[in-house]
C-alpha cells in the first residue's frame, strides 16, 4: 500500500474542505422549507392529483439540492458565499389545488415570482405577502380569493406584472397602486371591484390594463401614456372617451358593455397604432371619421353595435385600408348604404353588419363587384 505524499495532503484537505463548505452552505434556508411545508399542508390532500407538482415535494430531501424530478415548480438561488440557498420562484401547476394560502408564504422573502393561477385557493390573501419585497411577478388568477387589494401593495416596488383576475376580490382599487412605477401589466378582470378607477397616469411603464367584468363606476381616469392594451368591458363606466386621443400607443381597446355616451371621437379612430376597437353596448350617439386619414390607419376591427348612433353611415370608413370587420348593427343609422361599402366587401372587408338600423336603400350590385358568399354579406340589408 502506497502512502500519500506529504506534499499532496494540503491539496486534498483543501478539496475536502471546499466540498464540505459547498454542501453545508448550499442547503435551503430552514424558514423557506417550512413555508413550503405549510403551503402543501394547506391544500386538501384529496385534491392533489398523482402527477402534479405537489406530489414531487418530498421533504426527506432538500428542496434546492434535488434533481429536476423533485420539488417541481421551485427555483433556487445558489450563493457562492457562506449563505444558504433561497427559493426565488414558486410556480404551481394549474390542476385545481383546493386550499388556503398560509401566512408563512410571507417568509419566502427571496421570491421574485409567485404563480398559483388556475387552482381553487380561497379566503383572503395573507398580509404577510407584503414581506415579499423582491417580487417582480405575482399571478393568483383563476382562484377563489376574497377580500380587497391590499393597501400596502405599494411596498412591493419591484412588481412588474400583477394578475389577480378571475377571483372574488371586491372593494375599491387603491390609489396607491399608482406608486408601482415598474408595473407593465395589471390585470384585475373578472372580480367584484366597485367605485371609481383611480388615476393611473403615474404608471409610466404600464402597457396592459385589464379591468373588465367588474362593477366599476365613474368616468375614465387619467391613464398612462404608454398603454397599448385597455380592457374595461362589462362595467358601469360613464362619460365621454375623448381623453383616449392622447394615448398614441394604444393597439387594442375594449370598452364594450358600459354606459359611455357622446361622440365616438374621430381622434380615437385615428389613433396611429390602434388595430382593434370595441365600443359595443354603450350609449354613443355619433361616429366621427376623419376625411384625411386612411393609408396611415392600422384599424382592422371596429365593433360598435347596440349603441344610439344616428345620422348617415360614415362614408369615409372605406378609406381605412386595413379594416376587415365592421359591426354597426342595432343603432339608429338612416339613409342609403354608401356605394363604397359594396366595393369593399371581400376586398378587404370580410364582415359587415348593418342590421337593425333604419336604412332606406341598399346600394346596387355591380358586375365588377361580386357578392361574397358569407353570412356577413347577408347582414347588410336593414
Amino acid at each position: 500500500m502506497h502512502s500519500l505524499d506529504s506534499s499532496s495532503s494540503p491539496i486534498i484537505f483543501a478539496l475536502l474542505l471546499s466540498l464540505f463548505l459547498a454542501l453545508s452552505h448550499s442547503l435551503t434556508l430552514q424558514s423557506d422549507i417550512e413555508a413550503l411545508q405549510s403551503l402543501k399542508l394547506s391544500v386538501d390532500p384529496n385534491m392533489i392529483p398523482p402527477s402534479s407538482y405537489l406530489t414531487t415535494w418530498d421533504f426527506s430531501a432538500d428542496p434546492c439540492e434535488t434533481s429536476g424530478s423533485k420539488f417541481l415548480g421551485i427555483l433556487c438561488s445558489f450563493p457562492s458565499g457562506n449563505s444558504t440557498s433561497r427559493i426565488t420562484t414558486l410556480e404551481l401547476d394549474s390542476v385545481g389545488y383546493d386550499g388556503f394560502l398560509p401566512p408563512r408564504i410571507g417568509t419566502l422573502t427571496a421570491l421574485t415570482s409567485l404563480d398559483l393561477s388556475g387552482n381553487r385557493f380561497r379566503g383572503p390573501v395573507p398580509d404577510s405577502i407584503k414581506n415579499l419585497n423582491r417580487l417582480t411577478r405575482i399571478s393568483l388568477s383563476g382562484n377563489f380569493f376574497t377580500g380587497g387589494i391590499w393597501t400596502w401593495i405599494y411596498r412591493l416596488k419591484k412588481l412588474e406584472r400583477i394578475n389577480l383576475s378571475g377571483n372574488q376580490l371586491s372593494g375599491r382599487i387603491p390609489a396607491r397602486i399608482s406608486k408601482l412605477g415598474r408595473l407593465t401589466h395589471l390585470s384585475l378582470s373578472n372580480n367584484e371591484f366597485s367605485q371609481r378607477i383611480p388615476n393611473l397616469y403615474a404608471l409610466e411603464n404600464l402597457q396592459i390594463l385589464e379591468l373588465d367584468s367588474n362593477m366599476l363606476t365613474g368616468s375614465l381616469p387619467n391613464l398612462p401614456s404608454r398603454l397599448a392594451t385597455l380592457s374595461l368591458s362589462h362595467n358601469k363606466l360613464t362619460g365621454h372617451i375623448t381623453s383616449l386621443v392622447n394615448l398614441e400607443h394604444l393597439v387594442s381597446v375594449d370598452l364594450s358593455d358600459n354606459l359611455f355616451s357622446g361622440p365616438l371621437n374621430r381622434g380615437v379612430l385615428a389613433l396611429p397604432r390602434l388595430t382593434h376597437l370595441n365600443v359595443s353596448f354603450n350609449h354613443f350617439t355619433k361616429m366621427e371619421v376623419n376625411n384625411y386619414f386612411g393609408s396611415g390607419s392600422r384599424l382592422q376591427t371596429l365593433a360598435a353595435q347596440r349603441n344610439r348612433l344616428q345620422g348617415h353611415l360614415p362614408v369615409k370608413l372605406v378609406n381605412l385600408e386595413r379594416l376587415t370587420v365592421i359591426n354597426l348593427a342595432n343603432n339608429q343609422f338612416t339613409g342609403a348604404i354608401p356605394m363604397g361599402y359594396g366595393q369593399r366587401l371581400g376586398r378587404p372587408w370580410r364582415s359587415l353588419f348593418l342590421d337593425h338600423n333604419y336604412l332606406s336603400d341598399v346600394f346596387r350590385r355591380s358586375s365588377a363587384v361580386p357578392w361574397p358568399r358569407s353570412e356577413a354579406a347577408s347582414q347588410i340589408i336593414a
